[in-house]
C-alpha cells in the first residue's frame, strides 16, 4: 500500500517524464513508418537507441519518483531492461533478425509485466491506472505474438514495430497529461 498518496504526489510532478516516454515511442513509429524499406539492423540499432533513452528515463524517473522514502522498484527494473536490451542491441547490431526479435519480444513481455504491476499498485490513487495496464498488456500481446511468429518478414516487422511505438507511446503520453490535469485540479483547489 502506498503511503499517504506520496507516490501519486511524485508521480503528478513527473507527469513530463511519461510524456517524453511517449514522445520517445512515437518518434520510433514515425521512422518505422515513414522508412519501411529500412533494413532490420538499421531498425534494430534505432529500436536500440530508444530502449536506452527509454530505460534511463525510467531509471530517472524511478528515483525521482520516491514510495516511501525508497526508489520504485517496477520502474527501476523497467530502466534496466530497457538499458540491457538497448545497450545488447547497440553492441551486437550484427546478430540475426531473429535473435533481435526475440530480443524485443522478450523486452516487450518484461516491461508489460512489470507495467501491469505497476498499474495494479496505482489502482486506488488515480483513475486512469488503466491506461498504465492497457500499455502493459499491449506490450505482452506484441511480444507473444512477435515470438509465436518468428518467420514474419523485415518490412511485417517494421510495421508491426511502428504500430506497437505509436500505440504504447499514446497510452503514456495520455496518462501524463491526465496526471498533469489532475496536478492541475489539485493547485487550483487549494489556490
Amino acid at each position: 500500500m502506498l503511503a499517504n498518496g506520496r507516490f501519486l504526489d511524485h508521480m503528478k510532478r513527473q507527469w513530463k517524464l511519461l510524456v517524453l516516454r511517449g514522445v520517445l515511442a512515437i518518434g520510433l513509429a514515425v521512422v518505422a513508418f515513414t522508412r519501411p524499406g529500412v533494413t532490420l539492423l538499421v531498425l534494430a540499432t534505432l529500436w536500440g537507441i530508444y530502449a536506452l533513452a527509454d530505460g534511463i528515463v525510467a531509471l530517472i524517473t524511478a528515483f525521482q519518483v520516491r514510495d516511501e522514502g525508497r526508489p520504485v522498484w517496477p520502474l527501476i527494473l523497467i530502466g534496466v531492461l530497457g538499458i540491457a536490451a538497448g545497450g545488447f542491441t547497440l553492441v551486437r547490431p550484427g546478430v540475426t533478425a531473429l535473435a533481435i526479435l526475440i530480443w524485443i519480444a522478450a523486452w516487450a513481455i518484461g516491461v508489460g509485466v512489470l507495467q501491469v504491476v505497476l498499474a495494479f499498485r496505482l489502482r486506488r490513487e488515480i483513475s486512469g491506472e488503466w491506461l498504465l495496464a492497457l500499455s502493459g498488456v499491449l506490450s505482452v500481446i506484441f511480444g507473444v505474438v512477435t515470438i509465436g511468429n518468428p518467420q514474419w518478414g523485415a518490412t511485417v516487422v517494421v510495421y508491426t514495430i511502428g504500430v506497437y511505438a505509436f500505440l504504447f507511446g499514446l497510452l503514456l503520453i495520455a496518462l501524463g497529461l491526465r496526471l498533469r490535469g489532475l496536478n492541475k485540479r489539485v493547485a487550483e483547489r487549494f489556490a
